[in-house]
């Protein structure tokens, strides 16, 4: 089996990209690549990776899962004590990529970032598992533990306090990207590959294509 990422090649050929197919609208494009990557059995086609800046200028990113999205832009859900939770609040701007591997397909988005109502997070906090929800007391996420089996005993404490209803902690919730430009990629035989960026300018989005 080779090992040596030097000598890895996949030449792309399952779909091109072009202006007349891709139209003036990035969020009806997404939502066109999105429902094929469902569609097409594409594993986990919601998740995400996530890229901050941390208030020392550090760059972070992490895979994170999508769970909104419209017109205004796109939502996950986290801690907001967390690495990634303190990164949004010194700087509020983020880029996401998704990576479709079994369509050949990537998109990139980047824009500021909002925590989104409160009865929104609410609304999704109560449509989770309740081990979900119990996890996301259970975990000061990004902080340092002991041991794992600190956070199993303080996960059975939880389960055992809220035989019933669990509330929504106070430092849970979620984010929404607002779109400032997109870029569609879709990979093509010999590196010539598809990049159709949409940048907002003065209420409108341009489209450009990039050279690959």
């Amino acid at each position: 089996m080779n090992t040596d990422p030097a000598r890895m090649r996949r030449d792309y050929r399952e779909r091109s990209l072009l202006e007349s197919d891709a139209g003036d609208d990035p969020f009806a494009l997404f939502g066109t690549w999105f429902a094929e990557a469902v569609e097409g059995g594409v594993v986990e086609p919601n998740a995400m990776t996530l890229a901050t800046v941390s208030e020392d200028g550090w760059p972070a990113a992490r895979t994170v899962l999508l769970k909104g999205w419209d017109v205004r832009g796109f939502v996950f859900y986290t801690n907001y004590e967390s690495g990634k939770g303190r990164d949004l609040s010194a700087h509020p701007r983020a880029a996401l990529v998704f990576w479709w591997a079994e369509h050949e397909r990537q998109v990139r988005i980047t824009g500021e970032v909002e925590r989104i109502e409160h009865s929104e997070s609410l609304r999704y906090f109560e449509s989770r598992p309740r081990e979900s929800r119990l996890g996301a007391w259970a975990s000061r996420q990004s902080r340092v533990v002991a041991s794992r089996e600190e956070l199993e005993a303080r996960f059975a404490e939880l389960d055992a306090r809220y035989s019933d209803e669990i509330p929504k902690p106070p430092y849970w919730g979620g984010y929404r990207v607002m779109p400032r430009a997109f870029e569609y990629w879709q990979g093509g035989s010999g590196r010539m590959h598809d990049r159709l960026r949409y940048r907002r300018e003065g209420g409108q989005w341009i489209r450009e294509r990039l050279a690959p």
